[in-house]
């Protein structure tokens, strides 16, 4: 049997309720409602079961309104009806969705895969994509142009193309102009096989310029070997740095908080010319051209965030639970950055892994629990996972505990998921 092509989506909903009671020979819709059952989807031996994949390969959407919808592709419900039809579970193909219901690319601002081991998975989710949906209803346009930006990342990443490279600069404390450090991190693939490289500079002419205000580590590069050169030296490795990796197709630069980094680098001091530099993503992945990503932007996606309130990569960090060490070093901040990123892009669609993350925080009534029609996706940190004051008082008393959320929790084991 051939497959059949991607067209579109269509609804999970519009599948599992509505499609059966659509057929006119009432001899067909028991076959198709056994199919479609979350019991049989997830089953290693259902039609739709991918070598490889353990469990259901559905897809998440996001439509032009920012809602999230749980999708079948087009070619999987091409592919049920036909093979009910060969199974000779029907006696002809059955008709397709009514066309109303077919989800085009203009429909959608991104769609990427999600899989599912158990009915229980399948129904969590659900149940968040209602909750998410009603938090989402009138929240500031910032915070959707964060989310849509962060399902972008994840679906380029996925595709294992271009190059990706994580830049940071380091420059005396009591004068920003005088550049002290330059670090990166690159990620590119090779028949599949992701490639990592990193590297550190320090200006010799500058290199006992020490800050005031935060930690001298321009010698503690945690990943390599540091490399001190002088100031026409550092200009050209990081002109031909850039050059090089604009070569290999699509360049993604990440940074954590651009603003500053964008500077240095158009500084006489680097001169890196940028004139196709691109702040906003492209609806499909591009071929060419080079693409500036914060993962200051992609966390406070994940965290809900719709305001100015921009973490820190040491706060980003210990929130995505990356040790770090010697931070303020331009080497280490650079390798930080792309494990940030990296950790969030290769997750799952932003709402899906912001609930992995941190269960049952997020967008809820304190008081009752229960969810809040345009309250947002903000993700409530205890007051320990945001101060580092709090780490000496939990190692004598322990983390502090809300006990009223947890007894809501408990009540309402539903809210939340």
């Amino acid at each position: 049997m051939v497959s059949p092509v991607i067209t579109g989506y269509y609804r999970y909903t519009d599948i599992f309720f509505e499609w059966h009671q659509a057929l006119p020979d009432p001899l067909d819709r028991s076959p198709l409602k056994a199919v479609l059952s979350q019991d049989a989807l997830v089953h290693p031996d259902h039609p739709l079961h991918k070598d490889g994949i353990e469990g259901i390969e559905l897809y998440m959407g996001t439509l032009q309104n920012f809602e999230t919808r749980l999708l079948f592709s087009s070619a999987q419900v091409e592919y049920i009806r036909y093979w009910l039809h060969a199974m000779q579970l029907t006696q002809n193909p059955i008709s397709l969705p009514y066309s109303d219901c077919l989800l085009t690319e203009s429909s959608l601002r991104h769609v990427s895969p999600v899989n599912f081991t158990t009915r229980e998975d399948l129904r969590k989710v659900l149940r968040q994509i209602e909750k998410n949906n009603k938090r989402l209803k009138g929240v500031d346009p910032t915070l959707n142009a964060r989310r849509d930006i962060f399902e972008r990342v994840r679906v380029f990443w996925s595709q294992k193309s271009g190059v990706w490279c994580a830049l940071d600069f380091e420059a005396w404390d009591r004068d920003h102009s005088l550049l002290t450090e330059f670090g990166w991190s690159t990620v590119c693939w090779e028949d599949d096989n992701q490639i990592d490289e990193q590297g550190h500079l320090i200006v010799k002419e500058h290199r006992y310029y020490n800050n005031t205000f935060v930690p001298n580590h321009k010698d503690r590069f945690a990943f390599g070997t540091s490399e001190q050169v002088n100031k026409a030296t550092f200009k050209s490795r990081i002109q031909k740095l850039i050059t090089d990796l604009q070569s290999a197709g699509p360049l993604f630069l990440i940074f954590h908080d651009n603003n500053q980094d964008i500077k240095y680098l158009k500084s006489k001091d680097v001169e890196i010319q940028l004139p196709n530099m691109a702040f906003l993503l492209p609806d499909v992945l591009p071929q060419e051209g080079i693409f500036i990503i914060d993962t200051s932007d992609l966390f406070a996606a994940l965290e809900g965030e719709a305001g100015g309130n921009r973490r820190s990569l040491e706060r980003v960090c210990r929130h995505l639970q990356i040790s770090t060490t010697y931070l303020h070093n331009a080497g280490n901040d650079a390798h930080y950055t792309m494990l940030a990123l990296q950790s969030m892009a290769s997750g799952d669609h932003v709402d899906l892994q912001r609930e992995k993350r941190w269960p049952h925080r997020t967008g809820t009534n304190a008081t009752t629990g229960t969810t809040q029609s345009g309250t947002g996706v903000k993700v409530n940190f205890d007051p320990w996972e945001e101060d580092d004051d709090f780490s000496d008082q939990e190692g004598l008393f322990g983390p502090i505990v809300d006990t009223t959320q947890s007894a809501v929790a408990e009540d309402n084991p539903d809210e939340g998921e």
